[in-house]
């Protein structure tokens, strides 16, 4: 099956989340990445969190999954010259460095477009490109921080929360992947040549919360934590426990699914109550209804509860360990745990399904300079120039053993 992106090339410069996963969700779908590690330098992500059994750190093995490892020093001046041929024969490249970290090796947008005038770059930054943060040192719970995230999540009267995965980094990356994907697409329609991608961290987030800044601006309201329920009430739900200790999240989305809620856990004198009649309405009353469902939900075992929703036709979802994540039927028949033969680490599969050209998990992420020698013969080096440039220490190769 050939990738609907297989003719797209990519060159990686990035290193630890946002620009690596950008990458990394386009090589699902056929893209050729090309991630560069500088010799002695690896990515932080190699060794940062749980090791696997085989000893390789499990967010490299995902993040790097399906691309190939060039060990450059790509800086030097030989180095320069092989990331020139890359750039030469590429259609995209991804950096996440301060910003003026290329600027100062030589190689700013304006020379790499020199060489490639096609090339579509995207840079991800804490900040941007510009600005007066523009040089201001962040990571991605910074990020978080000041996209207003934080300041939504938790108690009201408790301290702010960060989520518990890099939720600035990944969102970051999937933005990053949809912005490679409209300036290939800007190309492609004659638009545009190549052009620059400048994505700060904070940015997905910020534009992915989305009402928080409407909500302020056109209605007056500034959106506050609150705990178990949606901040600013603006729909019933909320999370709960049941007697037999299993936590479930309770949500509506409309009036209509509201009072089929309302049913559920109050019969129809609840539901039908002319305070209910409209989520506008609602909202005034929703300590009330955070009650009820309290009250309803933590007398019960998650059995009752789920046959009580189901038979209203509302939505009362277990929240779910990563155990279970593993072994739902409805997460493995969608195929969305995917493994390589011969390696017991399960990943997350391609997303989103495609009906014609799917995704596909080709290899997990590979040792320093596993693919350094096919890369450089693509380019036209040969043995002789190849071993020159690994005893300068231009480059990395991987030891036989490790490529075989």
């Amino acid at each position: 099956m050939v990738g609907p992106l297989e003719n797209l090339r990519i060159v990686e410069l990035g290193h630890v989340i946002a620009g690596p996963l950008a990458a990394s969700l386009l090589s699902d779908f056929g893209a050729k990445v090309v991630k560069v590690e500088t010799p002695g330098r690896p990515d932080m992500m190699r060794d940062l969190g749980p090791v696997a059994i085989d000893g390789v750190g499990v967010w490299w093995k995902t993040l790097a999954r399906n691309k190939q490892i060039l060990g450059l020093d790509w800086k030097s001046e030989e180095g320069l010259k092989v990331l020139r041929k890359l750039v030469e024969c590429s259609d995209v490249l991804v950096e996440n460095f301060r910003p003026g970290v290329l600027e100062r090796a030589g190689i700013g947008p304006e020379v790499l477009h020199g060489w490639n005038p096609d090339l579509v770059i995207l840079r991800v930054s804490g900040y941007g490109q510009d600005g007066p943060m523009r040089d201001t040192p962040a990571f991605g719970r910074a990020a978080e921080a000041m996209s207003g995230l934080v300041h939504l999540t938790g108690f009201a009267d408790g301290s702010p929360m960060h989520p518990g995965f890099p939720a600035a980094d990944s969102t970051t990356g999937l933005m990053g992947a949809l912005g490679l994907m409209i300036a290939l697409y800007a190309r492609e329609r004659g638009v545009v040549r190549g052009q620059v991608v400048d994505l700060a961290v904070f940015e997905a987030l910020l534009r992915l919360i989305d009402y928080h800044v409407p909500a302020a601006t056109g209605a007056g309201i500034a959106p506050i934590r609150n705990g178990l329920r949606q901040p600013m009430d603006f729909a019933p739900g909320g999370m709960f426990r049941t007697r037999d200790g299993i936590w479930v999240t309770v949500s509506a989305g409309s009036a209509e699914t509201a009072r089929r809620l309302l049913r559920a856990v109050g019969g129809d004198s609840l539901a039908d109550d002319p305070r209910f009649a409209s989520l506008h309405s609602m909202s005034k009353h929703m300590t009330e209804v955070f009650d009820t469902l309290n009250a309803y939900i933590t007398a019960r075992d998650f059995s009752e509860v789920q046959v009580e929703f189901e038979r209203h036709d509302a939505v009362a979802a277990p929240v779910l360990s990563v155990e279970q994540i593993i072994d739902h039927p409805q997460i493995c028949h969608r195929g969305d745990i995917a493994s390589v033969e011969g390696d017991p680490t399960h990943v997350v599969g391609p997303v989103p399904h495609f009906s014609i050209t799917p995704g596909v998990l080709r290899w997990l992420g590979r040792p320093r300079g596993a693919d350094t020698a096919s890369v450089l013969e693509a380019l036209g080096y040969d043995d002789v120039q190849i071993a020159d440039l690994a005893r300068t220490g231009c480059i990395e190769t991987a030891l036989e053993e490790e490529r075989t």
